[in-house]
């Protein structure tokens, strides 16, 4: 069969089915991308487009996250726990470097605490460009976007505590050793803040809300299905090729 198979005409053909299937492959690739940007989209249109929900709803105190929330809107109710307030970074935001500030609140129904990303304040000189930003007393209500403990980082050197001392990520590993009481192994990107009395809580000068997070993962399983489409035709392609060279060699044996 290896005789047969090294004829010129077949060897011709052969080309032409690698080319053709390094085509189909790529087609495939290019489908199943779109499948990801379609299922992303999708996922962001329905994380935003979700009513908020009280924060027990979704998650309790040192329960694993539920990776399916992620980005889900919700409300978390209770106090700020002012002393606990720490900075995070460096950290991007609209190409200007600088830092989150980060403040746990109790949470009313549990009596546990979950790290709020209240804003972002820019650097100046790797410092923050603003004095202490001191958050709103008395009962909150803080609507927001829920998002996992983030992994840990170093650190950064020279800023200065508010009060605690500056952190590089919102590591929960570490700060269920630092606060006291239960914690949420989550944390909330505030985007909006109410008084007790539903009065709406403005955002102080010099810090901007950090917007939600992208939604990583997701699939559109139709271009999925056209991504597969395009590999079986390659293999077959393939195949056939095989099955034609087989049948040829078997009339030369004839």
């Amino acid at each position: 069969m290896l005789r047969t198979a090294l004829k010129p005409k077949w060897l011709g053909l052969l080309a032409v089915v690698i080319a053709a299937g390094i085509v189909c492959v790529q087609l495939g690739f290019w489908q199943l991308n779109v499948a990801r940007d379609k299922g992303l989209a999708e996922a962001l249109r329905k994380a935003h487009e979700a009513r908020p929900v009280l924060l027990d709803t979704v998650i309790r105190p040192h329960q694993s996250f539920p990776n399916e929330q992620s980005n889900r809107a919700v409300t978390a109710v209770g106090e700020y726990a002012a002393d606990d307030q720490f900075l995070v970074g460096p950290r991007r935001l609209g190409g200007t470097s600088g830092y989150w500030v980060v403040t746990p609140i109790v949470v009313k129904e549990t009596g546990a605490r979950i790290a709020v990303v209240r804003g972002f304040v820019t650097e100046s000189g790797g410092k923050p460009a603003v004095a202490p930003i001191t958050p709103p007393a008395g009962s909150v209500s803080v609507d927001g976007t829920l998002a996992p403990g983030e992994s840990p980082a170093a650190a950064p050197s020279g800023a200065p505590g508010w009060p605690k001392p500056a952190m590089g990520s919102i590591d929960t590993a570490l700060l269920v050793n630092q606060w006291t009481g239960q914690l949420y192994n989550a944390f909330v990107f505030a985007q909006a803040e109410k008084s007790a009395t539903g009065a709406g809580i403005q955002a102080l000068e010099g810090l901007r809300r950090v917007p939600p997070p992208e939604v990583t993962g997701g699939l559109k399983w139709r271009n999925a299905a056209y991504a597969l489409q395009w590999w079986v035709f390659a293999g077959f392609a393939l195949f056939m090729w095989f099955r034609m060279v087989r049948d040829d060699a078997q009339r030369d044996d004839e």
